[in-house]
């Protein structure tokens, strides 16, 4: 298969001819709408807290899921769905797939598979990989599973210890429309200690301003 080892999310939109045919993407299936992703948990205190504004709120989201933190929070991925909320696979153990060998990559993902299937009785349908690399392994993995790898068009960057509410709310909706998957984080477990604390801050934010734009939250 002769695509580039890997595609990082600030190239992927200059790439879409060789990203759909491999399932890749950074927009919503139907192009209408908002899609609000959440990466790296579930997380003890994070993802309770932003499923309570979601609720609130009425909106769905699609939570992508650390195999490692399932199996530590193992009630929580069951909760999600409960809530009506989708997941995704995201990997095992949060790390580079550039620099991991095949088996590796291999191994990572079916433990993840099989955690995440273990825990909530639900087969994931879509991917994610850590950081947004991708390498043939995982692209290849991820076609044979029939799986679509989604990536994001917009993101708060939460993860950073400089993030604020006010600036994670500004950059997630920064130029986003119709089509867009927004990232944010549920979790600090890989980034800076309490950033899922500003992420739960700006969540509402976020909402309200997608809301007043007459954007619509749609499955991704």
């Amino acid at each position: 298969m002769a695509v580039a080892s890997y595609l990082l999310p600030g190239l992927a939109g200059l790439w879409p001819a060789l990203r759909r045919p491999l399932g890749i993407d950074d927009r919503t299936a139907s192009g209408r709408g908002y899609a609000l992703t959440f990466d790296d948990g579930p997380h003890a205190q994070g993802t309770p807290a932003v499923l309570e504004i979601l609720a609130g709120a009425s909106v769905g989201a699609t939570f992508f899921l650390v195999g490692e933190q399932l199996r530590r929070n193992p009630t929580l991925g069951a909760e999600i769905l409960a809530a009506g909320h989708e997941i995704g696979l995201h990997c095992d153990r949060h790390r580079n797939l550039l620099r991991l060998a095949p088996w590796q990559v291999r191994a990572d993902i079916d433990r993840a598979q099989a955690t995440i299937e273990d825990l909530t009785g639900r087969s994931p349908t879509l991917y994610r990989p850590p950081y947004g690399a991708l390498n043939a392994s995982a692209l290849r993995l991820a076609q044979s599973r029939g799986w679509r790898t989604l990536l994001w068009s917009h993101w708060g960057r939460d993860w950073n210890a400089r993030a604020t509410p006010d600036s994670i709310a500004a950059r997630v909706t920064r130029g986003a429309g119709e089509g867009s998957v927004l990232l944010l984080h549920d979790a600090d477990d890989y980034s800076a200690p309490g950033s899922w604390r500003r992420t739960v801050a700006a969540l509402p934010r976020v909402l309200e301003t997608l809301a007043r734009w007459d954007l619509q939250p749609v499955a991704p």
